[in-house]
């Protein structure tokens, strides 16, 4: 027999999607412009949160920082926390960290890239386009790492 009861239907909708903080630092310019860009060292990292605002009511946030280096000195820092505040509902335990810890920040993530891109170029640095990210992959290293932790440490006395 069906379980026709609504309450137990899974719902997930988009609320709204917004840049929470953005910064660009230059802090070597004007001097940095006149460097040779043969090869800037690049520096991605990304990291995601997720928080209840009320019931069935998330907030993820997304935060990508690119810092560029041109002969170890550095030519720019941008960071960037996009947001979103999505309505979920219906879904098990299990079911809601992958959701929010790697579908929402997956949905995000093109934001971010816009942002990043547009900041870059505004700020007189040749264009910026970050490559694709597997958030599946990112959340499943995040599960093993907390694994690990929570792990009781064996030593073996011989």
């Amino acid at each position: 027999m069906a379980d026709n009861n609504p309450a137990s239907e899974k719902h997930f909708a988009i609320q709204k999607i917004h840049v929470k903080d953005v910064s660009l630092e230059a802090p070597n310019s004007p001097s940095i412009f006149t460097e040779v860009w043969d090869d800037p060292k690049v520096e991605i990292n990304l990291s995601s949160n997720a928080q209840s605002l009320q019931k069935d009511l998330f907030e993820v946030s997304l935060t990508v920082t690119v810092t560029v280096k041109v002969k170890k000195k550095t030519a720019y820092l941008v960071e960037v926390c996009q947001a979103g505040i999505f309505t979920v509902s219906g879904l098990t335990e299990a079911e809601m960290g992958p959701l929010l810890g790697s579908f929402c920040p997956n949905l995000l993530f093109p934001y971010a890239r816009e942002v990043v891109a547009d900041l870059v170029t505004k700020g007189g640095f040749p264009p910026m386009h970050l490559a694709p990210v597997n958030f599946d992959a990112l959340y499943a290293q995040h599960l093993d790492r907390m694994k690990q932790q929570q792990a009781p440490a064996t030593h073996s006395i011989n």
